[in-house]
């Protein structure tokens, strides 16, 4: 193999690759990317066995052939390299030597064929959603996903796409998010679940919010098409939540409140807490919301004023979980709906339904 690219070019494709490459594994072949020249350009490949990413460059290709280089070494060389233009070239002992100017490395590689296959992708469901729509809706649900691998499925984001509409939903046990949004599609019902590793990826990817994602779902894996890159992943199986039965009907109380006050009033009253056990306390009623929190370290007390509807209520939460949902809000009001001090908080727009966070109450 003997290709000539743009340094720069090839350089950010190999970091945007390196993400889905293995950090460590018994196959040590995909703990590096693929370097693939074939006529006019390089394909890149970068697989961990769940989540693959591929892309193409153009190249100047004198010698078509393949090779497999380790992802770490290769972006740390490309990007110290001192001109604009590098040289690639392979012989068939697998030895790799990269020049740019008078720089020069000469680098052990792998033999492409110990590389393996991608999945394919056959007969899925095409859909088609704006880049920045869908980052947004990533952005409000991936923080809620599960941590824990007791249910590998919560690990995930499951997609609901019916009737022109796709909703996004997020569940780790103590908190649950929700993003609807109207789209332009007909095509059948469809449900999955897609890693969240491979949603904060795509949405790396997404540099033109104006532009497309394209999504092709298959029974076990998916395509997004981004750009010139790739990502295929694996869907979670399992029996995910029925998170709607989890949604209170009605609430006896309902807040209306400005969400960047809220978000200071917690920041504030969170100052003390050192572990994630201490609540806040949040008594509602008056016309205003006092906050407080007690702690080995002291105490902190605050308070804001906001329209109450219905009757004063006492509760604690976890500072954390409320502040992720208030800051992906991003509208200068949200409604705040509850029943008890022992059932769930929601926090929804004010008008309409785009989000839902729900968050399970501690015990104070």
């Amino acid at each position: 193999m003997k290709i000539t690219c743009e340094t720069a070019t090839l350089s950010k494709a190999c970091m945007n690759v390196q993400r889905t490459v293995s950090g460590k594994s018994t196959i040590p072949a995909i703990e590096g990317i693929l370097i693939h020249a074939l006529g006019d350009h390089v394909r890149l490949t970068g697989y961990d066995l769940e989540v693959g990413t591929e892309t193409y460059l153009p190249a100047n290709v004198e010698e078509n052939g393949s090779i497999i280089l380790n992802a770490k070494n290769l972006c740390d060389i490309l990007r110290m390299l001192p001109e604009e233009e590098v040289l690639i070239e392979s012989d068939e002992r697998n030895i790799c030597k990269i020049r740019s100017g008078e720089t020069e490395y000469s680098v052990i590689g792998t033999s492409a064929d110990e590389y393996p296959d991608l999945p394919v992708i056959s007969g899925g469901f095409p859909i088609v959603i704006q880049q920045g729509l869908l980052k947004d809706m990533i952005r409000k649900t991936v923080f809620s996903v599960s941590t824990s691998e007791r249910n590998p499925v919560h690990c995930g984001v499951k997609f609901e796409i019916s009737d022109g509409k796709i909703v996004l939903v997020a569940v780790d046990g103590a908190r649950l998010a929700v993003r609807r949004e109207e789209i332009d599609y007909s095509g059948e019902d469809v449900s999955f679940v897609v890693p969240a590793k491979t949603l904060n990826e795509i949405a790396k990817l997404g540099e033109d919010d104006e532009k497309t994602y394209s999504i092709n779902v298959g029974k076990r894996h998916i395509c997004f098409e981004v750009g010139d890159y790739r990502v295929i992943s694996r869907l979670l199986e399992g029996n995910f939540i029925d998170y709607k039965a989890a949604i209170p009907l009605s609430a006896t109380t309902k807040i209306v409140a400005q969400t960047r006050r809220l978000i200071e009033c917690v920041e504030r009253t969170a100052l003390i807490i050192t572990d994630r056990s201490s609540p806040i306390r949040c008594v509602i009623g008056d016309g205003r919301i006092a906050f407080s929190s007690v702690t080995s370290i002291g105490t902190a007390n605050d308070k804001m004023t906001a329209e109450i509807y219905g009757s004063g209520v006492e509760i604690g939460f976890n500072s954390k979980f409320i502040l992720d949902a208030l800051k992906a809000c991003e509208t200068e009001e949200v409604r705040l709906e509850l029943n008890s001090a022992n059932q769930p908080i929601l926090i929804l727009p004010t008008e309409g339904d785009r989000f839902l966070f729900l968050v399970l109450p501690v015990r104070i």
